[in-house]
């Protein structure tokens, strides 16, 4: 690989910090070990496109988000992808599909929030700036509409940070696939622009600048686990 990949400049950066209060909820937490740059467990296994006639990442990356190869001089074949796909991919939704239907057993209905971060600006992906706050529910096909709305009026109610709902980031693979409403469960992503809480030439978390933001994702948190299905 490419010296600019060994940066892992598209890595979704401290995101398991801004919700690490999450744990302390009895929340089933999964994450993620390895970087997408070598597979990228949000991207259908058959390398599908998720946003058809727009650019967007393969399941196994061979540019940055930007555009810039992360292999030089090697070509990255089926049989490596396949590699890759069952020693990573299919263990991690293994996983995640345990952890649903635990949940549903439980409760009787699972809520899954897929938490996501990238730059603010990439024009390659996206036109301008991104909204600081992204909400993606599939276009209302991955939850019941009453939680994506009740999660709209807390961020509503506060100016500091822009947001929008299904806009150029709908939901990847693990929030269309999983988010079955009629199957009782409900699934929401959150994509975040680091610009939001970090200085996005680096890669340092600084807790002084994410505060803000993990105080508003508390209370989308604490939303979410307020909701109930059967009484929305």
């Amino acid at each position: 690989m490419t010296p600019l990949a060994g940066t892992l400049v598209d890595t979704d950066w401290h995101v398991d910090q801004l919700y690490d209060f999450a744990k302390q909820s009895g929340t089933s937490w999964l994450q993620a070990r390895i970087s997408r740059y070598a597979i990228d467990v949000n991207r259908p296994p058959d390398d599908r496109s998720l946003y058809p006639g727009q650019t967007s990442s393969n399941l196994c990356p061979t540019s940055t988000f930007a555009g810039e190869p992360l292999y030089s001089g090697v070509e990255l074949t089926e049989a490596e992808i396949e590699r890759r796909r069952a020693r990573y991919w299919v263990p991690y939704h293994a996983m995640l599909r345990e952890l649903i239907e635990a949940t549903r057993a439980r409760f009787g209905y699972a809520l899954l929030l897929d938490a996501h971060s990238i730059r603010s600006e990439l024009p390659r992906l996206f036109t301008g700036r991104l909204p600081d706050i992204n909400v993606g529910t599939n276009d209302g096909k991955s939850c019941a509409p009453a939680l994506s709305e009740r999660l709209m009026n807390v961020l509503r109610g506060q100016d500091q940070f822009t947001h929008v709902l299904n806009g150029r980031f709908k939901g990847g693979y693990i929030t269309r696939t999983y988010g079955i409403p009629g199957g009782n469960v409900h699934a929401i992503q959150i994509e975040l622009a680091q610009r939001a809480y970090m200085n996005e030439s680096g890669s340092d978390y600084d807790p002084w600048t994410a505060q803000p933001l993990k105080s508003l994702l508390r209370q989308l948190v604490a939303e979410l686990l307020r909701f109930d299905p059967a009484n929305p």
